[in-house]
């Protein structure tokens, strides 16, 4: 691969595409900054992965700084900096990785890719579109995966050999990245906000491989990019074709009429692995006073913010804070830890394969948290707690039979599996698994008051539960 790149003069590039982003981006799912306007745009890396001619398409790729106001302080992306460097994201910008085909003319199947017609510049007269969408173009991406190099300021590098020739088809589940599928046989996730250091969707697996757990995907290829800092772009890893998500399994259930437990016993099962895996593949902590004393700050100033937002909460503030002030300054015997998890662990995130058995995937974290905080050493019981909390939400989906007690047993089912794989039962950290429910149960609340109100008494059923009598 070549040591250097076709780049397009960012001076002239960026004026010429700033009117058709301005308004194309904020339509994407994947873009964070919805209900705030774009006030600027700043180039942080361009590099033409295939050049921009006349006879074919062109394929861009960018990172792209995308300045808003009201941007959080601490949401670091790359391009910015946190207080101790220089700038900031609430005044730098959220970073975001764009790949952008350029064509004369768009032909009628790209015609829903289009983005717009450049008006001048250097790509004056053609027309940008979203290259994940053409199948030469996605070729090429999986082609620079199979080839290990530089091209510019972009690296790519691969764990095992990678064939060639198979199509590419965009799939349309993502949300907050975009992913595509070659010939049902491997997944590229490639990230759309881009946070400096390495992600954990690619740190975790990686580390789950060396130590033998095969429940994770292990990733086959990756890129990323040294400019300005180094930060990671995407993951190529197997397809699991043919397997369905915990989610869409425990919703056939409950409309089916059926038992789950055995399912969520062998999910808990799984949970353990993976967690035993990553504890012995990267280095984990005692939970200390000190320790528990920040996790419970943390959670009552999350308390604060969703009290502003949902004043719902409060007739139920004092049981809230009780859960998170039970934590503060305690230290837990045994297997009392802090190490590397999953992060955002649900149902959703849990694919029951073909042979039966259950593969975890999706290990970025909380996307909208920034990444030094989704790699922070945690307790395990947050994951378990996610589970918990999912199992809840299943079950509050169907009528009208008794979901609570449905949720009940997978729940008690799930904290058994685990406790068999792992010798540890998580439901003796009774307080610890309590506080996080309730920090999880809370940041419900204020999602489903923001963004689907008909769901709030999911998360409100819950907040009741775990608080105790109202008042």
């Amino acid at each position: 691969m070549s040591e250097a790149a076709s780049t397009r003069t960012p001076v002239a590039l960026l004026p010429s595409l700033s009117p058709l982003l301005r308004e194309w981006l904020p339509r994407q799912r994947w873009f964070a900054g919805k209900g705030r306007p774009v006030t600027g745009f700043a180039l942080v890396a361009a590099v033409e992965l295939l050049p921009v001619d006349s006879t074919g398409p062109g394929l861009l790729h960018l990172l792209l700084r995308v300045k808003q106001p009201g941007q959080a302080v601490g949401s670091r992306t790359a391009g910015g900096r946190t207080a101790a460097g220089k700038r900031d994201s609430a005044t730098g910008g959220d970073c975001y990785q764009l790949l952008l085909g350029v064509r004369t003319a768009l032909p009628p199947y790209l015609a829903q890719a289009m983005i717009g017609r450049v008006d001048e510049g250097p790509l004056a007269g053609r027309t940008v579109y979203e290259g994940l969408h053409d199948p030469r173009l996605a070729g090429l991406l999986l082609e620079r995966l199979r080839t290990p190099g530089r091209f510019g300021p972009l690296r790519f590098d691969r764990a095992a050999p990678v064939p060639g020739g198979l199509p590419a088809r965009v799939l349309d589940a993502e949300q907050s990245n975009s992913s595509l599928v070659y010939g049902d046989s491997y997944i590229l996730k490639i990230f759309r906000r881009v946070y400096p250091g390495v992600n954990p969707d690619l740190e975790l697996p990686l580390a789950l491989a060396r130590a033998g757990c095969d429940r994770v995907p292990a990733p086959v290829a990756w890129f990323e990019s040294d400019t300005p800092e180094p930060c990671t772009l995407g993951v190529l890893q197997p397809f699991l074709r043919g397997s369905q998500d915990g989610w869409q399994l425990a919703l056939k259930a409950l409309a089916e009429g059926d038992d789950f437990t055995e399912e969520a016993q062998a999910l808990g099962r799984t949970t353990a692995e993976v967690h035993t895996a990553l504890a012995a593949a990267l280095p984990t902590v005692s939970l200390s006073g000190p320790q528990t004393e920040h996790l419970a700050t943390a959670m009552n100033e999350r308390l604060d913010a969703a009290l502003r937002a949902v004043p719902a909460l409060l007739p139920y503030v004092r049981g809230l804070r009780a859960a998170f002030d039970a934590i503060a300054g305690a230290t837990f015997d045994g297997d009392g830890r802090a190490q590397r998890i999953h992060g955002d662990l649900h149902l959703g995130q849990a694919l029951r394969t073909p042979d039966g058995g259950w593969s975890v995937i999706d290990f970025e974290g909380e996307p909208a948290r920034p990444l030094d905080e989704r790699r922070r050493v945690q307790p395990p019981v947050r994951d378990i707690a996610g589970i918990l909390r999912s199992f809840d939400y299943a079950a509050r989906t169907h009528r009208p039979w008794n979901p609570r007690a449905w949720a009940a047993r997978c729940r008690a089912a799930y904290c058994e599996g685990y406790a068999d794989a792992s010798g540890s039962d998580p439901r003796a950290e009774a307080e610890l698994l309590r506080a996080y429910e309730t920090d999880k149960a809370v940041y419900e609340v204020v999602y489903e008051a923001r963004h689907r109100p008909d769901w709030l008494p999911v998360p409100m059923s819950a907040i009741q539960r775990l608080a105790g009598p109202a008042g």
